[in-house]
């Protein structure tokens, strides 16, 4: 099963280096609605200090949702899922790993860049710490939870809005959790009760989103 994992991860990554434009169209949605927040605000440094974590987690959280199509709808279209589900091999295995293959193309390269976006509202550096701390542990919920919407609305017409629709109230709780960490370190309280609820949420996905996915992605094939 390690060697399957390996496998589907380094397909997905290669793809994914074939298909720069997915990544970077990811990335530069999130650096854009990042940087007009600032434009909106106005030049107040207060408020952009204490809204910061709160803008960067709903950016990350939005160019999660747009990267989601790319997780199934490729594998859908050619077939390659469908050998997938024939194969005998462990579905929720095949599923962890491109999730994971998704979190290495998108939550990691959001979290680097969020650390640029601390200097940008002027965070001081353990506020900064924690926010991409809470990112690089939050985001990989991102991935899972949506794993089930792009798998639910799998050929459907119009399905990334539909997927949206599934998975925004889902992603509330982490979004809040995640962003209070920061929030909580700005004002002078002990963020660890944050990361333990966000780390909770994570493993609470590791464990019960890859089998509703694994279980949406035969619903869809059948």
């Amino acid at each position: 099963m390690f060697r399957l994992f390996l496998a589907v991860v380094r397909r997905d990554l290669k793809l994914a280096l074939r298909q720069r434009s997915d990544v970077l169209n990811t990335v530069f949605f999130f650096i854009v609605v990042v940087t007009l927040v600032p434009l909106g605000i106005g030049p107040d440094q207060q408020l952009l200090r204490m809204i910061a974590p709160g803008v960067v987690w709903v950016a990350a959280l939005l160019a999660a949702l747009l990267s989601l199509p790319r997780l199934f709808a490729n594998d859908y279209a050619d077939g390659t899922l469908e050998q997938m589900l024939l194969s005998g091999e462990p579905l929720t295995v095949i599923v962890i790993a491109k999730v994971f293959a998704h979190w290495l193309t998108t939550g990691i390269p959001l979290t680097l860049i969020s650390g640029l976006f601390a200097l940008m509202f002027d965070l001081q550096a353990d506020v900064a710490l924690v926010m991409m701390s809470s990112l690089f542990i939050g985001t990989p919920v991102l991935s899972l939870v949506g794993s089930v919407g792009a798998a639910l609305t799998l050929g459907l017409r119009g399905g990334s809005v539909l997927t949206s629709l599934l998975v925004l109230p889902l992603y509330i709780p982490v979004l809040i959790f995640g962003a209070g960490a920061a929030e909580a370190v700005a004002v002078g309280i002990n963020s660890a009760a944050y990361f333990f609820i966000v780390g909770a949420l994570t493993l609470f996905s590791l464990v019960v989103m890859p089998v509703a996915t694994s279980a949406a992605l035969r619903f869809a094939s059948d």
